[in-house]
């Protein structure tokens, strides 16, 4: 079984009563931006890439807000998935990869709730929670 790590970012309006999501062509399903992590790259690097490929948005990431797990038994893949909190810092929303995402939308924390049930305490409580500060030690 091979191990999948990917990283995500938990982007926030303004009043952070709306969350910034992304619909993904192949499954038709709502997320928040994300994606796998590459070679030697880090988890806060391959949040942050994600984030600028999938909406056009340059971002600043902070703590991990949650880490969830999947065993996709079929692919043969064991995914580790990585929620960072994120803050835009540049870019303007934009629709860069229509091959990979098809809309970008602002999303009411309860309307993320609906579209992302596989965060155990809901969406809610990672927008009001605390982070889990991430260290990236470099490379020895």
């Amino acid at each position: 079984m091979r191990r999948v790590d990917v990283a995500y970012a938990l982007i926030l309006d303004d009043t952070s009563s709306k969350i910034l999501m992304v619909k993904n062509k192949g499954n038709a399903s709502w997320s928040l931006p994300g994606g796998a992590v590459e070679t030697e790259e880090t988890l806060d690097q391959a949040a942050i890439r994600e984030a600028k490929e999938e909406t056009g948005l340059e971002v600043k990431v902070q703590g991990i807000i949650a880490i969830n797990e999947c065993i996709f038994e079929k692919k043969q893949e064991h995914a580790i998935f990585f929620t960072f909190r994120a803050e835009v810092i540049g870019g303007s929303l934009e629709l860069i990869r229509p091959h990979e995402i098809s809309e970008i939308a602002w999303m009411d924390v309860d309307k993320a709730e609906e579209l992302m049930p596989y965060y155990k305490n809901g969406i809610r409580s990672l927008v009001e929670g605390n982070e889990i500060p991430h260290y990236d030690q470099g490379r020895k």
